[in-house]
Parts: structure tokens; C-alpha cells; sequence
């Protein structure tokens, strides 16, 4: 076990989810974080300020969340790979700069290590009560890419993938973690950099006197101006033309905040990350993600002891929301479970994607602790009937 030249940890590993966040952060490139300490979340950003000088970059703690989130906006576009790490409250003070982030379409990752609420409510226990926030908490019409590990190797896993869709599609890319899954210790298997397939910025190849900032290649995504090279950008919240210069007329807005929806809606099937297990045949599926999923694979494992036809399909991806995968499974099933930490969020899109061909029930929960295995079975048993 060895840290190579590119910061990577090799080797095997018992981290929590937190620490392994932090170094799929450090083997995707990241070498800059800005964040403000908020439990369950802190870890990851402590050991990021341990392990960031030894490569080369930079954590700084700022006043508060509003500050960390524009920070890091700022590191963005003066060449590095960044990132910030938050719970629940903090969460709710940047939701301006995530709907800034989409606008000027900065390549950046948000953590969310999710905790009970509303406001302050449980620092340290979990709950999944973010996702819908993470969705449309900013104002305006955007898309983000939201992913949901379920163990300390995908803590590591899909923060690469995280920094991997950010610079892809140039927009903001959340990892929706949850105290749980955060603080759990397991094994982790790091592999050589490399190994670890990473996606590079795209910098432009023009020279600045023909660039244009906001100007969409074929895949409906600009390419990025190189730092300290003549390229001389005007970044702005406000509605703007392909310069990057604000310009109000409707029609500016409409190609660009239709493009900002459908670089990410016209490539779902790239983006989309899902587990299935058992789905043909099934009479009933259960819908989990997070901790949850490894709750409810104990409940579908009871359920199939007692002879049900029980698949599994595993939200790896909450946003963009997988519908045409749930809509075919709707005409295929009895039902369709749902288990969140939550009272009901999720679930409104299965819901929405399901179009009533199936029943769909919920196994909601307030948060606090996870669910009971036997709670998701007796909705599978109702749902069977």
C-alpha cells in the first residue's frame, strides 16, 4: 500500500464511507476543496486537509456554507478539479450557488452526506431526505446528475464517476451519501492510478480571439477556456449569449436553459446507473438506494425464502431518474416497493414513471435509524397478494 505519484492510495483498505469519499476525490484529480465543518460530513474534508499538501492542492475552511460553495467555483475556473462536502442545513445554504453552478455550467462536485431533519433535527443518525432538494432546490429549469453509493467502495467508486460526469457534461454532479453509509468501515480496494479510468478537462483549441465561452460542440457542451492564456471570459448568473455576456432577450433564454436541460436529458442512457437483480418474472419489485438497498436485500431475500417472485432494482443514479427502466418494469409486476428514509420522495417519481400500470407502496421512514427488514417484507407480502 502506497500513495503513486497521482495521490492514489493504492492497495487494500478498511475505510469508512467519508475517508474513501475523500480519496476517490484525490484519485479523480481534485486538488481543491473548500467546505465549513457540519457533521455527519466533516470526515471527508479532514482527511482531504491531511492528504491535499502531499499532491499539491489546497483545502480551505470557509466562514460558512455559502462561502465554501462559490469557492469552489473560483478554483474551478482557475484550472483545478474542486469539490465541497456538507449535510443537510448546509445543503439548504448553497441551493443558490448549485443553481449558479448549472447556469455557468462549472464543472464541480457536491457531497452531501445526508442526516435526519427538517433544520437542525439529527446531526449524527440518518435519513435520505435531501433528494428531492438536490433536485429542484435552486430556482429556474436545470439538470444535475446525482449518484447514491451504498458502501464505502462506491464512496470511492462513484466520487471518481462524480468528477468523471462533472467534467463530461459540464454541469454540477452530487454524491448523496448518507450518515450510514458515511461512517461505516469496510473493505477497500483502491486500484493503481493507472487503472482508474478519468475524464479531462476539455479545453478548448482555439486561440482566445475566436473562443467562445458558452458556445455548444456537437454534444450540446462547451469546451473551457485555459487559465493565464489570453482567454479572457465573462462568467455570469445572468442570462447570457455564447460570449458569456448577459443578454435578456427571450430567445437567449430559451436556447440556452433548454440546452442546459437536454445536454443531460438527451444522454440519460449514458449517465444512468442503476442495479438490477431478479426483474424478469418478478411480481414485485423493490425500489431502495443508499443504506436503504442493503436493508431491503435482506427483506427480498425473506420474501424469496417464502417462495415470492422478488426482483431488486437499485437507484445508483437518482437524477436523472432511470423512468424508462421503472416504466418497464410497471407493466410487468404486481407492484413496486418502495423503501426510503423519507416520508415519501422518491417514490413520487417511480410513481410518475409506473403511469398506474402497478401498484406502488411505500416503506417510508422519518429517519433516525434504518428500516426494519421485516417492514419492507410485509409491504412485499401486501403488495403480492
Amino acid at each position: 500500500m502506497h500513495a503513486d505519484p497521482a495521490g492514489v492510495l493504492t492497495g487494500t483498505h478498511f475505510l469508512d464511507g467519508d475517508h474513501a469519499c475523500c480519496e476517490g476525490a484525490l484519485a479523480a484529480g481534485a486538488r481543491f476543496s473548500s467546505g465549513y465543518p457540519i457533521t455527519p460530513s466533516t470526515e471527508v474534508v479532514e482527511r482531504f486537509a491531511a492528504r491535499v499538501p502531499t499532491v499539491g492542492g489546497t483545502f480551505i475552511q470557509m466562514e460558512d456554507e455559502l462561502a465554501a460553495s462559490i469557492t469552489l467555483q473560483g478554483a474551478v475556473w482557475g484550472g483545478a478539479k474542486a469539490f465541497t462536502v456538507t449535510s443537510g442545513p448546509g445543503f439548504s445554504l448553497m441551493m443558490e450557488h448549485i443553481g449558479y453552478a448549472a447556469m455557468t455550467e462549472t464543472p464541480c462536485v457536491f457531497v452531501d452526506v445526508q442526516r435526519g431533519g427538517p433544520s437542525t433535527g439529527l446531526p449524527t443518525l440518518p435519513a435520505q431526505q435531501d433528494m428531492m432538494q438536490v433536485r429542484w432546490g435552486s430556482h429556474g429549469d436545470y439538470e444535475i446528475i446525482a449518484l447514491c453509493p451504498n458502501s464505502p467502495q462506491e464512496c470511492f467508486d462513484l466520487t471518481i464517476t462524480a468528477f468523471n460526469y462533472a467534467e463530461k457534461y459540464r454541469c454540477p454532479v452530487f454524491v448523496m451519501m448518507d450518515e450510514v453509509v458515511g461512517h461505516m468501515t469496510e473493505k477497500v480496494v483502491i486500484p493503481a492510478a493507472e487503472e482508474i479510468e478519468i475524464e479531462p478537462r476539455r479545453y478548448t483549441t482555439l486561440p482566445p480571439e475566436e473562443f467562445r465561452a458558452f458556445k455548444p460542440g456537437e454534444d450540446l457542451v462547451p469546451d473551457m477556456p485555459h487559465v493565464g492564456q489570453g482567454y479572457n471570459v465573462h462568467v455570469t448568473g445572468l442570462t447570457h449569449d455564447e460570449r458569456g455576456y448577459p443578454d435578456m432577450r427571450p430567445a437567449v433564454q430559451d436556447v440556452l436553459v433548454r440546452r442546459l436541460v437536454d445536454k443531460i436529458k438527451k444522454n440519460v442512457d449514458k449517465i444512468t446507473l442503476f442495479e438490477a437483480d431478479q426483474i424478469e418474472g418478478a411480481e414485485v419489485v423493490v425500489v431502495s438506494y443508499g443504506i436503504t438497498s442493503r436493508v431491503a436485500q435482506k427483506a427480498i431475500d425473506m420474501a424469496r425464502a417464502k417462495g415470492l417472485k422478488v426482483g431488486k432494482f437499485r437507484l445508483i443514479t437518482a437524477w436523472p431518474f432511470p423512468e424508462k427502466e421503472i416504466a418497464e418494469i410497471a407493466s410487468k409486476v404486481k407492484g413496486i416497493v418502495v423503501a426510503e428514509m423519507n416520508l415519501g420522495q422518491m417514490v413520487r417519481e417511480v410513481e410518475r414513471a409506473a403511469a398506474g400500470q402497478a401498484k406502488v407502496r411505500l416503506v417510508g421512514h422519518a429517519g433516525g435509524s434504518v428500516h426494519k427488514p421485516e417492514d419492507i417484507l410485509k409491504a412485499i407480502m401486501e403488495v403480492a397478494r
